[in-house]
């Protein structure tokens, strides 16, 4: 009888050990599945029910594997990513900092994972106007992917471009083309050349060529681009209707303004269709068909576009989001032109109010709304109000982007579509 006591015993201690394990796997499954939903609605735009999954989901790593296990670092950086969508950076921060100091612990320093962790610090940085302290973080997660990986690597070819990214932000368009060019070959080579990463680095060194008004080499890449993505995505795919606007972009540059509004309408009903008619991307496409009404002078035509865009901002991001002073900025610009400058004054007030508070005082965007507010103050005739915004502009544009940047040389930024 003992012997069978015993022999329970041990059955019942490994019984309760599998139920633990099996419990243990599932309460994960569930952080999976909610992480995963969460994911879903980012990608929507429905940023306050995505919020609270990802930190059921965190919850359950930390509970489960530990504050320091790599699952947990990666849940970390979810919850960081929707909080840079959503433009609450300094809440993203710390979870990005401490996902990167968990890889680095435990996976070491020249992990790929590591290597991400960088990268994702390094976008939230470049998103604040720090371009100080993203490139050396780029650097090294380049450097750590070409070793682990190899220089041929797709992982190694997404780092290239983003460094890209970063000198195209900056006005180093030189050094920015030929990391674009070798991520453009190695995608190409690894992945085919009709592969959706093609596309989106066709789509990349076109917007650096538009940017350095190389428009005829910038408009064939934009149409194979937009074939590639719509023979592999479809006509009606979100990365489509980015691909739209961009042509549809640099078409309104060109001066072919039936070309880009054609674009433009055709981009916005896809964002709409597939987005949803509150999605944060739809209020882009409002935006950006709105300034080329403006610039025609159809401003009857522009304004209730720029309100419903500011209204999909204020509404889906906060009314503090940088993109909602973007929006404020746009519907200024539209009242200054209709020469209503006691509506423009307040909305370019709250935009850079919008700016400093959430971006930093140095930060390129409040460059650019200390500029928009001076032209408005030339044009009431208020020159002694506009002349320190202007040079408080141009001091923050030449500390951060060099004396040779376009965005300094040009007189006024008044603002092109986003």
């Amino acid at each position: 009888m003992l012997f069978f006591f015993q022999l329970q015993c041990k059955n019942r201690e490994k019984s309760k050990t599998l139920h633990y394990t099996i419990k243990k796997l599932c309460k994960r499954s569930i952080a999976t599945s909610l992480n995963n939903l969460a994911y879903l609605y980012q990608l929507q735009g429905r940023y306050s029910e995505a919020e609270p999954l990802y930190l059921r989901s965190l919850a359950i790593y930390e509970q489960q594997l530990g504050a320091e296990h790599p699952d947990t670092a990666q849940s970390l950086n979810n919850l960081a990513e929707l909080y840079r969508s959503m433009g609450r950076y300094g809440e993203a921060e710390p979870l990005y900092v401490r996902s990167l100091a968990i890889y680095e612990q435990q996976l070491g320093t020249d992990h790929p994972d590591t290597a991400q962790g960088l990268n994702n610090l390094a976008e939230l940085y470049q998103a604040m106007g720090r371009y100080g302290e993203a490139e050396p973080l780029y650097v090294r997660s380049l450097a750590i992917y070409e070793q682990q990986l190899g220089a041929e690597h797709p992982y190694t070819a997404l780092s290239l471009n983003n460094l890209a990214e970063l000198y195209r932000s900056m006005g180093r368009y030189g050094e920015a083309e030929p990391l674009y060019v070798r991520s453009l070959a190695i995608y190409a080579q690894q992945l085919g050349v009709d592969h959706p990463a093609v596309s989106t680095s066709l789509n990349n060194l076109a917007e650096l060529y538009k940017l350095q008004g190389r428009y005829a080499e910038a408009e064939p890449l934009l149409l194979r681009s937009l074939s590639i993505s719509e023979q592999l995505l479809g006509s009606d795919h979100p990365i489509t209707a980015t691909i739209l606007n961009n042509l549809a972009a640099l078409y309104y540059e060109q001066g072919s303004y039936s070309g880009a509004e054609a674009l433009y309408a055709r981009s916005l009903a896809v964002r709409e269709q597939q987005l949803g008619a509150e999605h944060p991307d739809v209020a882009t496409s409002l935006n950006n068909l709105a300034y080329l009404y403006q610039v025609q002078g159809r401003y009857g035509e522009a304004k209730p576009l720029l309100l419903r865009a500011l209204q999909i901002y204020e509404t889906q991001l906060g009314s503090d989001h940088p993109s909602t002073a973007s929006s404020l900025n746009n519907l200024a610009e539209l009242y200054l032109a209709m020469g209503r400058y006691g509506e423009a004054e307040p909305l370019l007030l709250r935009a850079l109010q919008i700016y400093e508070a959430q971006l930093g005082s140095d930060h390129p965007s409040t460059a650019s709304s200390l500029n928009n507010l001076a032209e408005l103050y030339l044009a009431m005739g208020r020159h002694g109000e506009a002349e320190p915004l202007l040079l408080r502009s141009l001091m923050i544009r030449e500390q951060l982007l060099g004396t040779d940047h376009p965005a300094k040389l040009n007189g006024f930024y008044f603002g092109s579509p986003i």
